[in-house]
């Protein structure tokens, strides 16, 4: 319920960030408005946030370095707000752990939908069936009802979005899922172009649970199609 989220808003346009605050909290939301790299890693340390809104021109430290830093201990799902629309940028954001970027000047609208879209993938899911799924030579271990992943007997965290994709897979376990359906079914049926998520994040998914990320056994890509989980 959204009285009891807590967004973090990484702003230093004062302006901006209040703007944003303020229709926040016409929602219902629980807000902290922070101007600078260092105050905003105070408070994500201390209030435990559902989601970061985070700039990426911060005064200080650049906002990269704030989302490299939280992603070393927190998989806290964080939009990056920028003005930087170069497809680099973008690229290096989910890089480093974002889960979505919005490029200045936005709609406040599309914004609240970007959050309601990665509150819900953040969302505790009900695990169906098997709670606990093992791959067939043993090397991975899901547990669906509390998100826990064991890679050769390691914990191995996930973030939300990760989590999301796996869901899906795991839904469709050795049938092709299409990249659109996919995006869709990860960040919303307003996703349509942003093909490079996908790439992005299946490369992530591949580093954390790949014998060898370079020749995929479990997550495989069907070119110009989609991709196939397979377990067994």
């Amino acid at each position: 319920m959204t009285e009891q989220q807590h967004i973090v808003v990484v702003e230093d346009d004062q302006a901006l960030g209040r703007t944003i605050a303020i229709n926040l909290k016409a929602r219902g939301y629980r807000v902290s408005l922070c101007t600078s790299a260092q105050r905003a890693l105070q408070v994500v340390q201390t209030v435990q946030p559902s989601c970061i809104l985070l700039d990426l021109g911060l005064p200080d430290v650049s906002g990269f370095e704030v989302l490299r830093t939280i992603r070393q201990w927190s998989a806290v799902p964080i939009i990056i707000v920028s003005a930087r629309h170069m497809q680099e940028g973008k690229i290096e954001a989910l890089d480093a752990g974002a889960d979505d970027y919005i490029t200045k000047p936005f709609a406040i609208g599309e914004l609240l939908a970007r959050i309601r879209a990665t509150l819900r993938r953040a969302a505790p899911v009900e695990a169906v069936g098997q709670p606990v799924i093992h791959s067939a030579d043993g090397r991975l271990e899901m547990n669906l009802a509390d998100r826990s992943l064991l890679v050769e007997g390691q914990p191995t965290r996930l973030t939300p979005t990760q989590w999301a994709i796996v869901d899906v897979l795991l839904a469709h376990r050795g049938r092709l899922v299409s990249k659109l359906d996919l995006l869709h079914a990860v960040w919303g049926e307003n996703y349509n172009k942003e093909m490079n998520y996908l790439r992005v994040y299946i490369s992530q998914l591949r580093q954390k649970i790949e014998p060898n990320s370079a020749e995929p056994r479990y997550i495989l890509t069907e070119p110009g199609a989609g991709y196939r989980l397979m377990l067994d």
